[in-house]
Order: structure tokens, then sequence, then C-alpha cells
């Protein structure tokens, strides 16, 4: 990432478009996404959000389909972490593609864009592997998280 501290990333960053792809992207699958930032250092940002997927139940979806993108800007660090349903349907390779395209948008300082592309491309693989369903709900809250 480029070198960025919490307060500069915050408040560069487009809150309500990011909630609203979101939303759009999971009108269109079972699936959940949940954008995460983390205000203070961490050493390891892989760690920490897999303890934060858990932390936050986020492995309790009917279907083990959401996804967690974590960001803590002052260790200039990103995870992308899939719970073990959408992990099944896409592999490593696709974990190591979006993230090479949400690190160069971070490089960049479009931090909105990196999100927005981390949401769109998980969106569209929770899409075609986990449809929405007529008795589909919306298990976790649409907007961005910040601690």
């Amino acid at each position: 990432m480029v070198t960025m501290k919490t307060r500069h990333f915050i408040n560069k960053l487009q809150r309500q478009l990011i909630e609203d792809a979101i939303r759009d992207a999971e009108q269109k699958t079972s699936g959940e996404i949940v954008v995460l930032i983390h205000h203070k250092p961490v050493q390891d940002a892989v760690a920490f959000a897999r303890n934060e997927f858990l932390r936050r139940g986020l492995q309790e979806t009917k279907e083990r389909n959401a996804v967690l993108i974590f960001v803590a800007p002052e260790s200039q660090s990103f995870a992308l972490i899939g719970d073990e349903g959408v992990h099944q349907k896409c592999g490593d390779t696709f974990w190591s593609e979006l993230a090479a395209t949400m690190q160069g948008d971070f490089r960049a300082g479009n931090y909105t864009a990196a999100l927005l592309d981390g949401i769109e491309r998980a969106g569209a693989l929770l899409a075609e592997h986990f449809p929405a369903r007529p008795d589909d709900k919306n298990e976790l809250p649409n907007r961005v998280i910040e601690q």
C-alpha cells in the first residue's frame, strides 16, 4: 500500500459508495460481504482478519459464504477472508488476483476504488456460486465497520 495514515485513508473513503456496492452485490447472492477498517497497526493482517472473521461470527452464515475485506491503513496492509463455502468454490487463485487488483488501487491512492473492486469481484463470485434465493435474508449489516 502507499504510505498513508488512518486519518487520511478514512477522510478519502467514500462510505456511501462502498455501502451501496455491498447492498447491490448482496442483492444478487445469498452471500455476505463485510468491509472492516481497523484504525490501529497490526503485525499480520491475514491472522488479524481471520480472528475478526470468527469474533464477528461471519462463519455462522447459513451457507458459509461470507467474505471479509479487512484494511489496516496504519500498517499499510489488507486481507481478504472467505468462509469455507466460498473458498471451496474459488480457491487461492481468485484471492491472489483480487488482492493484486486491490493492491494496485491502494498504491495509486484510490482507496474507495480498491474496496469497490473487491466488493464487485467478490459479489460476482458469490452470485455465480450462491445465487439469491426467494427466502434469502440479509444476515449481516451492509455498512463499513470501523474499529
